[in-house]
């Protein structure tokens, strides 16, 4: 069987737990539309990104977008120089691997963190060092201060996979297709043409005071970045363009937030169960919903995922 690329970087929020619900609420038709442009303006982890384009051969445009200029930089090295990072990767690899003890580990971690946030490296350096934090740090979380400066701390993993060359190969194969943009969500209208989809996986409004882990840049994403978001989509679906997008289920947690119930209200939500692991309490991980808010009616919806809600357009 061969290997199937995936995302190269854990991420908080990835989708691969979702996948197969995600692609129960895409259109209808999609897999009889042709020369489809597929754009993600959140790529995040890229899961949802790798699974389309290996699914759909009808995408034949695809653009990826994120306001990180590290991890926008991540899939630019992937793409363009995957064996001079995969022998970057060995060889820090190699280095962290031979340390005899928890604590030399930690050092070589918090040399390596205090390297990367100097931000004066190339292209492969800056990915190789984000790759290894994202490995080495507690729950692969990537989190900045206010003034962007990486902030997790150590993570205690025994033996974690540093470099995974055959991930790193096959998903440089499948981003030759792929158009790559750092920036602001709303600069991925221009290059929408003819029949375009767009997928959005914002970072998510905090479902508690504490519950927060969308600070990816030095930009705070708020309540008032979800409405700009919110008149982002009313443009697509005026243009006449299919869209798809993410988020959490205030409303699950607390009966009384309708924030998305309103400020979707013009769209279809559905709601679909996730595993939340990142709680620093382990009672309250475990399963919710999320929503999925679309532009279209007719979805490929399948008998294996249960829906909870479906909304028609008001």
């Amino acid at each position: 069987m061969a290997m199937k690329a995936k995302p190269f970087i854990k991420w908080v929020g990835g989708k691969s737990q979702l996948i197969e619900q995600l692609d129960s609420l895409l259109p209808a038709d999609f897999d009889n539309r042709r020369n489809v442009t597929y754009i993600e303006p959140f790529v995040g982890g890229g899961a949802m990104l790798f699974y389309m384009l290996q699914r759909y051969p009808n995408i034949r445009h695809a653009v990826i977008n994120d306001i990180n200029p590290d991890l926008i930089g991540c899939y630019r090295t992937v793409r363009d120089f995957p064996e001079e990072l995969i022998a970057s990767l060995q060889q820090i690899e190699k280095e962290y691997l031979e340390l005899g003890t928890e604590e030399e580990r930690k050092d070589f971690f918090m040399t390596v963190r205090t390297r990367y946030n100097l931000k004066n490296l190339d292209p492969v350096e800056n990915t190789t060092l984000f790759f290894f934090l994202n490995r080495t740090c507690f729950n692969g979380l990537y989190r900045v201060n206010k003034s962007g400066a990486f902030n997790v701390p150590f993570g205690k993993y025994t033996n974690p996979t540093i470099c995974d060359a055959d991930t790193i190969r096959i998903d440089s194969k499948l981003l030759q297709r792929v158009e790559i943009h750092q920036g602001d969500f709303e600069q991925t209208f221009e290059y929408a043409e003819g029949d375009t989809f767009f997928y959005f996986d914002p970072p998510y409004r905090p479902l508690s005071d504490t519950s927060s882990f969308n600070d990816y840049t030095k930009e705070s994403f708020n309540d008032a970045d979800q409405i700009r978001l919110k008149a982002y989509c009313d443009k697509i679906h005026k243009a006449g363009f299919s869209f798809m997008l993410s988020n959490s289920d205030c409303k699950g947690k607390n009966e009384t937030d309708n924030f998305f119930d309103k400020l979707y209200q013009d769209y279809i939500i559905d709601r679909v169960w996730a595993s939340r692991s990142i709680n620093a309490n382990p009672n309250k991980r475990g399963k919710l919903t999320e929503i999925l808010v679309h532009n279209y009616a007719l979805t490929k919806k399948t008998e294996q995922e249960p829906i909870l809600e479906l909304r028609l357009f008001a």
